[in-house]
């Protein structure tokens, strides 16, 4: 077989696997270890399949986001190192988008010396966090409400945030691939990262690694839309490889996985942080 046909036989018996080791991968292929292992490399930065320890599983569809409190307890240290990386392309006086969700979160405190901000933002805790700021000029998003990750959605929100010329717009997501972009598997929020894409000079596309390789029935933007993409350094050298070929500016965030301070804890623990 051919390269291609042999990935083809490989993504298929993913199929009805969902998980193989790279052991039984060549058995099924009869080729060696190093052919599978580049087979992998290539699905991968295509965005096809995730590597798991010893093996491979094809990439999955997010039906379904998990709630705001459970997000905000997974991954902290790869939030942190995005909301960093974030905070680093914030200037004085600037005016930003916040999307919805606990990694932008971890951008709140990281800007309360940044001076002359207007946020604009549709999460509600992010909100709340920068309600006692006396130098920020802050704009809550109006819309329906999603409670579950306490945020505003819906072509109410959509055509509010429409209203701004935003400087920098910080998205978020729950899935991202080579070829499918930022996706989410509910259609209200569509509408307002889309908006707030179009009204900013500049948009960041801001995705853990671990949402890579995932994907959601609705489409927001191809990486291509993205002024730049953060993620962080989980994400596999073949899939960041096939991610800047796209020309796509893509920033990895080192996470400081041990010494990290209390005052860069979750908003749940300090409103002001």
């Amino acid at each position: 077989m051919i390269p291609a046909q042999r990935r083809e036989l490989l993504l298929r018996e993913l199929r009805g696997m969902g998980v193989l080791s790279v052991r039984e991968l060549c058995d099924i292929l009869g080729v060696s270890h190093m052919t599978v292992r580049r087979d992998i490399m290539t699905l991968e930065g295509e965005g096809r399949v995730r590597s798991v320890p010893g093996g491979v599983e094809l990439v999955s569809q997010v039906r379904a986001e998990p709630s705001y409190r459970d997000k905000s307890r997974a991954d902290v240290a790869e939030k942190r190192a995005m909301a960093r990386t974030a905070a680093s392309l914030v200037g004085d006086g600037q005016t930003l988008y916040l999307d919805a969700g606990t990694t932008l979160g971890h951008l709140v405190p990281l800007l309360w010396t940044t001076a002359g901000l207007t946020v604009i933002t549709n999460d509600i805790t992010t909100a709340a966090s920068f309600s006692d700021h006396p130098d920020v000029t802050l704009f809550l998003v109006g819309g329906m409400v999603d409670r579950e990750n306490r945020s505003s959605v819906g072509d109410i929100a959509a055509a509010t945030v429409g209203e701004f010329n935003i400087d920098t717009a910080f998205i978020s997501t729950s899935s991202w691939d080579l070829n499918r972009g930022s996706t989410t598997p509910s259609r209200e929020k569509v509408a307002v990262k889309r908006a707030a894409m179009a009204a900013a000079s500049t948009a960041v596309l801001v995705a853990g690694a671990d949402k890579y390789g995932s994907f959601g029935t609705f489409k927001v933007a191809p990486l291509t839309r993205f002024s730049s993409v953060i993620t962080d350094d989980r994400l596999p050298e073949s899939s960041a490889r096939a991610v800047r070929e796209l020309g796509v500016t893509l920033e990895i965030a080192v996470p400081h996985r041990t010494g990290e301070t209390e005052e860069e804890g979750s908003q749940d623990a300090d409103p002001s942080a």
